[in-house]
């Protein structure tokens, strides 16, 4: 079996194609892997979901996350 691509791999319009673990974002976003558990605890972050004891990502959701704080951010401008 070969082991899955790396998050750079799969990068189309800077996300993957899957579901995004935490480490993912962390990678995609540039930031500590804490961060991104801060930003689940807190809800301020991209919003995530459960598979068992996992945490996963919707791709389209961090896209819409994404483009909010972009708009947020033109706001505040």
């Amino acid at each position: 079996m070969r082991p899955p691509p790396a998050v750079a791999d799969t990068l189309r319009n800077g996300i993957p194609d899957r579901y995004l673990t935490p480490e993912d974002l962390a990678v995609i976003f540039k930031v500590p892997l804490e961060t991104v558990y801060a930003w689940r605890k807190t809800r301020t972050g991209p919003p995530g979901f459960r598979i068992g004891k996992h945490v996963r990502y919707d791709p389209a959701e961090v896209l819409a996350y994404v483009a909010g704080r972009k708009d947020a951010d033109r706001a505040a401008a």
